[in-house]
């Protein structure tokens, strides 16, 4: 029977091989992810990444009621914002609850900082798009991700960038016909 198995794959007299390979590359696998997981945090880090998840999830459900929550007949700009915001706080709060048991988060490292990074860059983007367009800010962003967050070499940076900025640019200006502001 396992000759039959061996000769539908094409592997005649190789099943344990198989098995031995499987197993290898599964080690190799469970060995990497050790060696990315940082340092144990412990409970405390729940609790802390639940008290800024919470944060933000009233943050945005106070900016989502400025915008305007309609009904659900007439929905305003800001009912699913709102509605979104609900569920980040209803899991911040559970994480509260049942997080000073969980043990298995990281400590904060110097890697932590990158999607800080990255939301800084997105914030700065909204911020430049009104005064100076689309296009230079998102270029400047898609530098930060690629090359200082990502790792990317220059080239593929800039190439990558480039491609980007202008797949949006098309896409939002003349697929979608929305009034990005933009210099060209």
């Amino acid at each position: 029977m396992n000759d039959e198995r061996d000769h539908r794959t094409g592997l005649a007299g190789t099943g344990s091989t198989q098995g031995d390979i499987l197993a290898e590359l599964q080690a190799e696998v469970a060995h990497d992810l050790e060696e990315e997981h940082g340092p144990e945090g412990g409970p405390a880090y729940q609790v802390v990444a639940a008290v800024v998840a919470l944060a933000f999830g009233v943050g945005g459900a106070w900016l989502a009621i400025s915008y305007g929550l309609g009904s659900l007949s007439q929905p305003g700009a800001g009912l699913w914002p709102f509605a979104i915001s609900l569920v980040v706080i209803a899991l911040s709060v559970l994480l509260l609850v049942v997080g000073r048991y969980l043990h298995d988060t990281e400590a904060f490292t110097r890697s932590s900082l990158q999607p800080a990074i990255g939301v800084a860059t997105f914030i700065v983007l909204g911020a430049l798009m009104p005064v100076v367009g689309f296009e230079l800010p998102a270029l400047a962003m898609c530098i930060v991700w690629l090359r200082w967050l990502g790792g990317e070499t220059w080239r593929s940076t800039i190439v990558v960038a480039v491609l980007t900025v202008a797949a949006f640019y098309l896409l939002f200006l003349y697929g979608l016909r929305i009034p990005l502001p933009h210099l060209f």
